[in-house]
């Protein structure tokens, strides 16, 4: 018997064989598998995330292509799907996208309102299971095993409901991978884009990853694949025929992972210690810079924006680091841990810059970046602030700058550093991006 559900009324049931369109509604967007109803660990992915709540916000972009991002020399943030037709993807050079895509509309990132959203869709989240393992903003692991009597029905109608929800209510899509554990759930949420619904079943699990590419395995990256490939394996089903004993004594620890991934065997749990290890912003620059007063100014704009960013989440973290890219793609990064946590815009600068002085060289660098690691909740108050009088001044001030900004907006009150000429070569601050590990 298949299990079935339709993803507009929520009318579930069994059949010999899929309904066409649902006894109820008509519609014709059901879903059937046979293990539909026996499965519970859960991918969800939100559909080209900045894109979507930018599109809810301004109605007038829906039909438009849209990509977030910006500058000469920065990188796409996401596009939405309108865009991916031409072939624009995350991470591409801007100029790269402005010429498969000249009719885009190009919009700046704006990361507290899609930190906002992404708490909304958290909470949500938390009223399915208490076991919600987030990857990103916009993606985490769910584990719904056991729930059905709390909310008397099964993982996949749950998440049904829960995707109609976040797309009522909060006007963003998401799609919903399900599968017996977090590897598959993953390949899922990705086979049926944007809105989808997609289930890996225990019973055809060998059968399905068999013709699939083996970079589809987490960890694979290009320079292993080039290794696997050269060693004769293109496929995962190469990589099932092989025997495991060969793979472990060609890779090591890695192929033993292969050898279980490759059969589909994940025994990772949901994990509810997967929350964001680091928060941090960067920016790529239209020209290389080198000197330490230009580079200071856009660290603390840096600063500023990460700081932002961890207030609004109620965070305090306890490691700096300063991350440079020099001209000549060459990465440079250094970390300073702190005596105690903060969230404070001003001790993430002076900490970033004393990093900073000791690599201005006379190396030009085209990106620089600073984030914030060993993440905790906050208590509401700086652990800083008790530190000296003079440091407990800088941080009223620094929040009491924040209410007025708040109130009036971030360019009300502005830093004396920041209120300078813009250099002749100012930098690129359309590529500013919040990236959560």
């Amino acid at each position: 018997m298949t299990g079935w559900l339709c993803r507009d009324c929520l009318t579930s049931g069994t059949a010999a064989a899929l309904p066409r369109r649902c006894s109820q509604c008509g519609s014709p967007r059901l879903f059937g598998h046979q293990e539909l109803f026996a499965l519970g660990i859960a991918h969800v992915d939100c559909d080209a995330f900045y894109a979507s709540v930018e599109k809810r916000d301004d109605p007038s972009l829906r039909d438009k292509p849209l990509i977030i991002g910006g500058g000469v020399r920065g990188v796409v943030s996401t596009c939405c799907y309108i865009a991916r037709q031409s072939g624009v993807r995350s991470a591409m050079p801007m100029f790269k996208a402005r010429e498969l895509c000249p009719n885009a509309v190009i919009i700046k990132p704006n990361m507290a309102k899609y930190a906002e959203v992404s708490r909304q869709i958290r909470r949500m989240m938390d009223e399915l299971t208490p076991l919600v393992e987030p990857l990103s903003i916009d993606e985490a692991f769910l584990d719904l095993r056991g729930t059905e009597a709390l909310h008397r029905a099964p993982p996949a109608l749950v998440l049904a409901r829960f995707a109609r929800r976040v797309e009522t209510e909060l006007g963003v899509t998401a799609s919903v991978g399900l599968s017996h554990n977090k590897f598959l759930a993953k390949i899922a949420s990705d086979l049926d884009k944007p809105r989808g619904f997609a289930v890996i079943g225990t019973a055809e699990t060998v059968d399905f990853l068999a013709p699939k590419p083996i970079s589809l395995i987490y960890g694979v990256g290009k320079v292993f694949a080039e290794t696997l490939r050269r060693d004769g394996f293109v496929t995962i089903g190469q990589l099932q025929a092989e025997d495991p004993v060969n793979l472990i004594r060609r890779y090591g620890e890695s192929g033993a992972r292969l050898s279980r991934l490759a059969r589909g065997q994940d025994t990772r749990p949901v994990s509810v210690d997967g929350e964001m290890k680091t928060i941090s912003s960067e920016t790529t620059f239209n020209s290389d810079i080198s000197d330490l007063d230009t580079l200071s100014r856009e660290l603390l704009k840096l600063a500023e924006r990460l700081s932002e960013r961890v207030k609004a989440k109620g965070l305090v973290g306890d490691t700096v680091t300063l991350k440079l890219k020099s001209a000549g793609f060459r990465l440079r990064t250094r970390a300073r841990h702190l005596m105690m946590p903060t969230q404070l815009a001003g001790v993430l600068y002076e900490t970033g810059r004393s990093l900073l002085e000791r690599e201005v060289d006379g190396t030009a660098y085209r990106l620089i970046g600073i984030g914030l690691s060993g993440l905790e909740e906050s208590d509401g108050q700086d652990p800083v602030d008790l530190l000296e009088p003079a440091v407990a001044r800088r941080a009223a001030a620094e929040r009491a700058m924040d209410r007025v900004r708040s109130r009036f907006g971030r360019e009300a009150v502005v830093r004396g550093k920041l209120y300078a000429p813009k250099p002749e070569q100012p930098a690129d601050d359309d590529n500013i991006e919040g990236k959560m590990r």
